[in-house]
């Protein structure tokens, strides 16, 4: 699945466009939520016009007013992506449509690589000429809360709020480490982020039925797979030693949040990684060798010695 960028601001942990993972939000009044308008003609216009351009090569650059122009260049490498696994009659298919003010938003199933997911498409429209603002692959559906007062609220599947939370988690990390290290130098930075004595005595009071050794990678692997919705395998534990096989969603964001490749290089932001874990280990006793084995991790755990 493509997974499109978030419309993070560069330089400030502020939402462009809503509070998580730039999803799309389409409330429809104040005091209540009405019901679908069906799309004018003009809107659906610009959206055939738009699949027209999408389908020659390469989208024209021109075309294109992004929320942030650090956004400019990931947004038309994810259309080129998109038309080259594109199924066209998909395209072809009336879109839902939202126009706020001179904003046009259009929802649309679409299949990459055999996964579906709802896409929005936005656009920005000025004296009847359009341009494509944002790409996004999560849409929060609070169009569809129902009257108000409302107390539930449309959730999303558990991995994707994983994602969201992640996400927002680490770019929060990347912009204080470049404030800091613009400041204080990287090195000076990264003490910014030991958090290992915290993370230990939690593991520590949190399981308390083993030794805090081994309570320290249980908790790892409970923390990792539970509140960050990375894939876990706890491969050997004892009191010399443990393994842990990981594939983090951190690395799988650097990959796919366009944000986070304008901030920061991939080798800090390894760094930053490996440094956290460091300290974690050695607040718990252990010394920690990583390694990586394409999308996996692998966290070699030994007793440090007296």
């Amino acid at each position: 699945m493509i997974l499109m960028p978030t419309p993070m601001n560069m330089r400030r942990i502020v939402p462009i466009l809503i509070l998580v993972f730039g999803a799309c939000v389409f409330p429809r009044g104040a005091g209540g939520l009405t019901e679908y308008v069906p799309p004018a003609n003009e809107d659906l216009r610009v959206w055939r016009e738009f699949v027209d351009l999408l389908r020659r090569e390469p989208f024209p650059g021109e075309r294109v007013a992004p929320y942030d122009e650090d956004l400019r260049a990931p947004l038309l490498g994810f259309l080129g992506i998109m038309r080259s696994k594109a199924d066209w009659e998909e395209f072809e298919r009336d879109p839902e449509v939202f126009r706020i003010g001179d904003q046009v938003h259009f929802l649309i199933p679409l299949t990459f690589d055999g996964q579906n997911a709802t896409y929005c498409f936005s656009f920005i429209t000025t004296q009847g000429i359009w341009s494509f603002q944002h790409l996004e692959s999560i849409t929060l559906r609070l169009d569809q809360i129902g009257p108000l007062p409302a107390t539930r609220f449309p959730d999303l599947p558990e991995e994707t709020t994983a994602w969201i939370r992640e996400e927002l988690q680490v770019s929060r990390d990347v912009w204080l480490l470049n404030a800091l290290a613009a400041e204080k130098g990287r090195d000076s930075a990264l003490d910014w982020f030991k958090d290992g004595a915290g993370y230990a005595l939690a593991a520590r009071v949190w399981v308390p039925f083993v030794s805090p050794s081994r309570a320290f990678v249980l908790y790892l692997c409970w923390e990792q797979a539970n509140l960050h919705g990375s894939e876990v395998s706890l491969i050997r534990l004892d009191d010399d030693g443990a393994v842990v096989r990981l594939r983090p969603m951190y690395f799988a964001l650097y990959e796919k949040a366009a944000h986070l490749k304008q901030q920061i290089q991939f080798e800090d932001y390894r760094r930053l990684f490996e440094y956290r874990w460091q300290d974690r280990a050695t607040s718990a006793g252990w010394k920690l060798d990583i390694s990586y084995e394409r999308e996996d991790c692998v966290f070699q755990f030994t007793k440090q010695q007296p």
